[in-house]
């Protein structure tokens, strides 16, 4: 049951207020400052510079993984895929057949010379055991066979590396049509995730680099809380504490949330930490960005014995009815109230300390 009296003190020439303490639940919390952020929120960049020659969604339009976004403009990236495609079907062993085909006729004829050259030198070598003919007639058909022979190895040589040389001409044009077509996508953004395009940072006809984000993105069925808490408060944050949220946006109104996550890298400018909370009741509506004040909650009492901020005195000390100080021990703090340990009983009433 809480007791709380708040009178005029009778008799009391300067009417100081006077107060006895009340026996309440108090929580004691951290305070936090930060913004809404959607799931997998993130901003998009060009991987390459130019001009914005086409934008292909609105804000607010849902989206698909691998959705185009913007088309950035390159001519001269454009020109290096036409070039890449007339190298690629130049190359193309079917393009080359004529080349190949004289070379294999080449090839054919040697061997066909060869087989002759060789019966010949058989023929003559046999009429030679049989003292037939001349050692000249002889020694010629053997030069003619080994010429024969060294044609034939030249034009299986030219032939095949000629068919290699053209397989490896066809896959490397391939490859290098791959190359820059793959360098040409590039110059059209595109979604990395299901969600939702919240904003377009860039119009037709503006430059782009690839340090300014053209786009943000998200997931706007789900929100969470990026907030913002100072390095002497960390060590008291971790999961799955209690969280009350107000916003600008929804005035007078108080929403719940859950710490999900503690970042543990302190922002050395801030001097503080990052905490995910999750929204345990959340707004209807919610945007990116939208800001946030939270009180994340450190530790409650049921039945404690408390007084208001004000009437504490030194932030150790109580000012009784008499006029007396008294020192006292205190717990818990809120905004508007502290815990008393020891040193004022409730049946007590302690002043408004003059400012």
């Amino acid at each position: 049951m809480i007791i709380a009296v708040l009178m005029l003190t009778a008799g009391c020439k300067d009417d100081t207020e006077k107060v006895q303490p009340a026996v309440e639940a108090i929580s004691e919390s951290v305070y936090a400052s930060g913004t809404v952020k959607t799931s997998d929120q993130y901003q998009a960049f060009s991987s390459v510079n130019g001009i914005v020659e086409d934008i292909f969604v609105a804000e607010g339009d849902k989206v698909t993984k691998g959705a185009p976004l913007l088309k950035i403009s390159n001519k001269a990236s454009l020109l290096n895929v036409r070039n890449a495609q007339l190298t690629a079907e130049n190359a193309k062993l079917s393009e080359n057949k004529q080349k190949l085909d004289e070379a294999k006729m080449s090839l054919d004829f040697a061997k066909a010379k060869l087989a002759n050259d060789s019966s010949l030198l058989a023929r003559k070598q046999h009429l030679w055991k049989q003292d037939i003919g001349t050692r000249v007639e002889l020694e010629q058909a053997t030069l003619a066979y080994e010429n024969a022979v060294v044609a034939y190895q030249s034009a299986k040589t030219r032939y095949d590396d000629l068919q290699r040389q053209l397989a490896l001409n066809a896959r490397q044009s391939s490859n290098n049509l791959q190359i820059s077509s793959t360098l040409a996508d590039e110059y059209i953004i595109k979604s990395e995730i299901d969600g939702r395009v919240f904003t377009i940072s860039k119009e037709v006809g503006e430059l782009v680099s690839v340090q300014s984000p053209v786009a943000l993105l998200g997931d706007d069925s789900q929100f969470y809380l990026e907030l913002q808490v100072d390095e002497y408060d960390i060590v008291r944050i971790e999961t799955g504490q209690q969280v009350f949220v107000s916003m600008d946006s929804y005035k007078g109104e108080v929403f719940e949330a859950v710490v999900t996550r503690v970042i543990p890298a302190m922002n050395e400018r801030s001097k503080s930490f990052t905490v995910m909370a999750d929204f345990a009741s959340k707004p209807q509506v919610l945007y990116p960005f939208l800001t946030a004040e939270a009180n994340i909650v450190i530790q409650t009492k049921k039945d404690a014995l408390t007084i208001p901020r004000q009437y504490l005195v030194d932030e150790s000390s109580v000012l009784l009815e008499n006029g007396e100080k008294r020192a006292v021990v205190t717990g818990l703090k809120d905004y508007e109230k502290v815990e008393i340990i020891s040193g004022l009983s409730a049946d007590e009433y302690i002043l408004m300390p003059e400012n």
